[in-house]
């Protein structure tokens, strides 16, 4: 066998196979070490380059295709900016209010007291009715003092005849006396005797008038009108003048008043518009403040002021003609003091306040803003007045205020956003990286090492020897293939 290989002219088999061995781990290595580029490229930081401490790739934040330099709000260029909201400076009225905690006090409250003693005998209301003035609410028993009344009567008859008659016997001795025919202290004792029978009948008057005052006292009427409350007696019980409960109370309800407290600063101003002769409205609201109860006018003002609270206690009257309005309960009270008529408003919260004072954000043509000091008055729940410092038809910043400087950039909401928003970037950002992938897997070769995969796949020369290794290992194979079959 060596001899017809030798015959034939074959080189021997050593060289080929050592040939054979170096190609084969030459690929073992180029496989090798492009399985770790692809694990580094797969599995590389978020950062890219950069986290690593070299130039950012394609896709990194700052890098081709990166939108790490765009704000949510931002504008073209990777310049940032901030979306505010805006309003116009306006001219409005402001009214100058005084609010205040207030309780609900009816106008009347009577307590229905019987003023003669006797045996109820009717009740004609309902517990919680509404009664009008002079409407019947009790009955006592009214023949003891219908006979009282019958007694005293008697007794003024009897008491009137002999005040007539002494008066006829006057009569008669004034005329003896002119004859001289009767001493004249007996025409002075019968002058005497009628004016005293005049003081008996007289007296008689009054006990008349005080029997027939208790028989109508026996009838128990709504002294004012309003709501009756709860009932304390039936009918069948003997009531009496000194009972301090009563039979029921009478609780007027319509005018009614409410009382508030007023700080004492507020006074001078609430004095000088009284003497004005104004007639400042006040409004009752619910405990919410969202719902409007009755409107009134203030009525009167406390001659002192309480020391521990620093407030006076005022009181306002209201119609009450829905009976929204019920007694003991809790309101706001809000009094109209004046009106401003006409001036310069912005919202609250446009106003802002630094150390040198309170200014606004006033937007510009080419959506920047300037910060503009002003001088504020009267405010409101919603606007404050600007007495200095603005001027109508301007537009001022109320919301994103706190993050902008004088000259600040600014968007608006309705705004076309110039770039990508942030989630696009961040897609970008993540296909530039895959193309960046891409690109190096296809052949950039931004290093040596990059230019092994790319030789592995196209079939680029190997390092050393300058032999195709693909081809020569192909041919090896072959050779030694055909060798094995001559053997």
């Amino acid at each position: 066998m060596e001899q017809q290989r030798l015959s034939a002219g074959t080189p021997p088999a050593t060289p080929k196979k050592k040939r054979r061995w170096l190609g084969t781990v030459i690929a073992v290595l180029l496989v090798a070490g492009l399985g770790a580029l692809a694990w580094h490229l797969t599995h590389r930081p978020a950062g890219g380059g950069a986290a690593a401490g070299g130039p950012p790739g394609p896709g990194a934040p700052g890098g081709p295709g990166g939108g790490g330099a765009r704000r949510a709000g931002g504008g073209g260029g990777g310049q940032n900016t901030t979306t505010v909201g805006i309003a116009t400076v306006t001219r409005a009225d402001i009214p100058i209010d005084v609010d205040a905690l207030g309780t609900v006090t009816p106008g009347a409250t009577v307590t229905i007291v019987p003023q003669v003693s006797g045996v109820l005998t009717n009740v004609p209301f309902q517990e919680g009715q509404m009664v009008k003035k002079g409407q019947l609410l009790a009955t006592i028993e009214p023949r003891p003092f219908q006979l009282a009344v019958m007694s005293a009567e008697g007794t003024l008859e009897k008491d009137q005849a002999s005040l007539e008659a002494a008066k006829v016997t006057l009569d008669r001795y004034q005329t003896l006396l002119k004859q001289d025919s009767i001493a004249r202290q007996d025409v002075d004792t019968q002058a005497a005797t009628v004016k005293q029978l005049q003081g008996t009948v007289l007296g008689d008057q009054a006990a008349l008038g005080t029997a027939k005052l208790n028989l109508e006292w026996t009838r128990i009427t709504a002294p004012v009108s309003g709501r009756v409350g709860l009932r304390t007696v039936d009918i069948g019980n003997l009531v009496s003048s000194g009972t301090s409960t009563g039979i029921t109370t009478i609780t007027e309800l319509a005018p009614i008043d409410v009382e508030f407290a007023i700080p004492q600063d507020r006074i001078p101003q609430l004095q000088a518009r009284i003497a004005a002769g104004a007639v400042l409205a006040v409004s009752a609201m619910d405990r919410t403040r969202t719902t409007l109860l009755d409107t009134g006018v203030f009525l009167s003002l406390n001659n002192s002021s309480d020391t521990q609270t620093g407030t006076v206690r005022a009181k306002a009257r209201f119609a009450n003609a829905r009976n929204a309005l019920f007694p003991s309960q809790f309101v706001n009270v809000r009094v109209l003091l004046d009106t401003l008529k006409d001036v310069v408003v912005v919202p609250v919260t446009a106003l802002r306040h630094g150390p040198t004072g309170d200014f606004v954000y006033v937007l510009n043509d080419d959506r920047t803003v300037k910060q503009v000091t002003v001088v504020q008055g009267i405010t409101t729940a919603d606007t404050v007045q600007i007495t200095s410092g603005l001027d109508v038809g301007q537009r001022v910043v109320t919301d994103g205020g706190d993050r902008l400087k004088d000259g600040a950039k600014v968007s608006l909401p309705g705004d076309a956003p110039s770039g990508p928003r942030r989630g696009a970037s961040g897609a970008l950002g993540a296909s530039g990286a895959h193309g960046g992938r891409h690109h190096r897997d296809a052949g950039a070769e931004p290093a040596d090492g990059a230019s092994q995969p790319h030789a592995a796949h196209a079939g680029a020369s190997a390092p050393a020897g300058g032999a195709s290794w693909p081809h020569d290992g192909a041919s090896g194979a072959h050779h030694r293939h055909a060798s094995d079959a001559q053997s």
